[in-house]
């Protein structure tokens, strides 16, 4: 993989990955959705990954928004083939990833930058991040699904202050709100999110994946909720991992998850 927008590594189940345009601000070119979706393949795919952390490089910016150079002189039929396409190989794709991803988030996310922490499963906040979708200040609106996910996590009256606004929220009220999970200090953010990733690898690892494809079932206005989680429950009965998990639980002892 050529993936030099991004730097990738891995250890002890732990799959990094950081965004390095730090003097775009992290901005997310064409190049750059490419070469996250690749990456997040790669990991997915990977059985000894069972999380995924995604940052920005430096101190200012998670990822500052599109790289609006790139699109600016774009027709409809155009702009439309620029969010389906995004949608699908980067934003959908985290939201459905069988593997958890936690965004930590390191500074400024706006825009696609904050659409692509809200498609992560989990949000950690540095207390000098600022988040917002300040797309209508350029005349257009967010593409990369964030109407949809936004309200979703803050609700509709929230999200519309947001977004036609084109306000900026400090960490504080982004926690309040509900947009993130929880805000730490500058220099504990990283060091959190992996002692979070740690905790999740103890579990086993098809019921993560089970539990994510509910969870985003509840979201999708065709289908039934309730019959996924009963589907995804009922699977989880035939795999080694729940005999393991019984078996530890009765005898006592940590349960050893191999994934099957």
């Amino acid at each position: 993989m050529q993936l030099n927008n991004l730097i990738i590594n891995h250890d002890n189940g732990i799959g990094y990955v950081t965004i390095n345009r730090p003097d775009k601000l992290n901005a997310l070119n064409k190049a750059t959705i490419l070469q996250l979706h690749e990456a997040f393949k790669y990991y997915d795919e990977n059985e000894l990954i069972r999380v995924i952390i995604l940052t920005g490089k430096g101190d200012k910016a998670f990822a500052a928004g599109a790289d609006i150079r790139e699109f600016s002189d774009y027709n409809s039929a155009q702009a439309a083939k620029l969010s389906k396409d995004g949608q699908n190989l980067l934003f959908n794709y985290i939201e459905n990833l069988s593997t958890p991803v936690i965004a930590a988030i390191n500074g400024f996310a706006l825009g696609g930058g904050l659409e692509l922490a809200m498609s992560c499963h989990i949000r950690i906040c540095s207390s000098n991040a600022r988040l917002g979708l300040p797309e209508v200040s350029l005349g257009v609106i967010p593409g990369y699904g964030g109407t949809q996910r936004l309200t979703q996590l803050i609700g509709k009256g929230r999200a519309l202050e947001l977004i036609t606004s084109a306000q900026m929220i400090d960490a504080n009220k982004s926690d309040v709100w509900g947009l993130v999970n929880r805000v730490k200090p500058h220099d504990e953010l990283i060091s959190y999110c992996i002692s979070l990733a740690e905790k999740i690898n103890q579990n086993g690892p098809l019921a993560i994946a089970s539990a994510i494809k509910a969870i985003n079932s509840s979201c999708k206005g065709d289908v039934n909720g309730f019959e996924i989680e009963t589907t995804e429950f009922a699977k989880c009965f035939e795999t080694q991992d729940f005999k393991e998990g019984v078996s530890a639980f009765f005898e006592k002892r940590k349960a050893k998850f191999e994934g099957l």
